[in-house]
């Protein structure tokens, strides 16, 4: 049912970009951007609530990233 949803947006998102002109195409930019942080503020959200919920994999996953670190070479 949400896929329809989705797919019902898309076409009306489809359609505005078709109709509109150099002025809608920078509109349309800002609207990325601002979906774009709203998304990446909400996945900064969900890891960190994942790191509270389990704080064993958290860790090991700290400890992971920092012998990434150790290892990679400029």
């Amino acid at each position: 049912m949400a896929r329809t949803a989705g797919a019902a947006q898309g076409a009306d998102e489809a359609a505005r970009t078709a109709d509109g002109a150099q002025g809608a195409g920078r509109e349309n930019d800002t609207a990325r951007r601002r979906r774009r942080a709203q998304f990446l503020r909400e996945l900064t959200e969900a890891r960190e609530l994942r790191d509270r919920v389990q704080p064993r994999r958290a860790k090991a996953a700290r400890l992971r990233h920092a012998m990434r670190m150790r290892t990679f070479r400029w």
